[in-house]
């Protein structure tokens, strides 16, 4: 007997806990609400502040304006997205891959014909220091997604390109392949990160060759120059001015200020 006392007990308890408390009451679907907003509503039956199309009730405290939610603003990576803008301004490495290949694959389903802009502004796969922080596999599966999508993707060198970034910034549509004025592009070979046995590091090795021949072969691609002449280039450490880059065939124009001018609105202040 004594147990079940005390289930009973635990069971209103329970219970009591999730009941509405003191000046608030509880409607149908479960939402609670000030007394004082429940007896608005009830006296006047043809308005209903609190419902949206489909029955379905807004949380209390939830301002619209026109229809239309209003709420903290979104984070900048978001507003860029929403107007098609992939950013990169960090070295390659796994989590910046992830999310710009998620960007890309996000964009492709959204609009298969309206164009991809990446902004790069990036050190490649080393730091500026040229410490080597990730692998050329990640600037291939970016290079790969870039042709994978069917958005034509326009790419744009600011502040810095190195490296595997260059790379990217070359794999852009042809004739949509820009620089700002002052950015500095370079070429450059993989560095190995191979550490431990003797046998270990020649496996690396033999995989950082391959890696550079295939970067070469995708500059060379897109530059229109032979194989030769990039793996040539990039042996050694070649630094590319804006106009020079063009003259290499990496990009295809240097964009002066105010040449080309970026839209005024964000695009997602349409949808408010």
């Amino acid at each position: 007997m004594k147990i079940a006392a005390a289930v009973l007990c635990a069971l209103a308890t329970g219970a009591s806990a999730f009941s509405p408390q003191k000046g608030f009451v509880s409607r149908k679907s479960g939402l609670i609400v000030p007394q004082d907003e429940q007896s608005a509503s009830s006296s006047s039956p043809l308005v209903a502040p609190n419902m949206v199309a489909g029955g379905a009730e807004r949380s209390y405290g939830q301002e619209y304006y026109e229809g239309a939610p209003i709420g903290p603003p979104p984070d900048l990576p978001s507003l860029l997205l929403h107007n098609r803008i992939v950013y990169i301004g960090m070295p390659l490495v796994p989590a910046v891959t992830e999310l710009v290949i998620a960007e890309l694959l996000y964009l492709n389903y959204e609009s298969t014909t309206d164009p991809i802009t990446m902004y790069i502004n990036s050190s490649g796969t080393t730091t500026a220091n040229g410490q080597a922080v990730g692998f050329e596999t990640e600037a291939f599966a970016i290079a790969d997604v870039m042709k994978y999508v069917r958005p034509p993707v326009h790419t744009v060198a600011l502040g810095q390109a190195f490296g595997a970034a260059a790379m990217l910034l070359s794999q852009g549509k042809r004739g949509y392949r820009f620089a700002l004025p002052n950015a500095t592009i370079l070429l450059n070979q993989p560095k190995s990160q191979a550490r431990g046995q003797a046998s270990d590091i020649a496996i690396k090795a033999k995989e950082v060759a391959h890696n550079r021949k295939t970067t070469c072969e995708l500059i060379a691609t897109a530059s229109g120059k032979p194989v030769e002449t990039v793996i040539q280039d990039c042996s050694r450490v070649k630094y590319l001015q804006p106009h020079e880059a063009v003259a290499y065939g990496l990009i295809d124009e240097v964009i002066d200020n105010g040449a080309k001018n970026l839209p005024v609105e964000p695009a997602f202040m349409s949808q408010l």
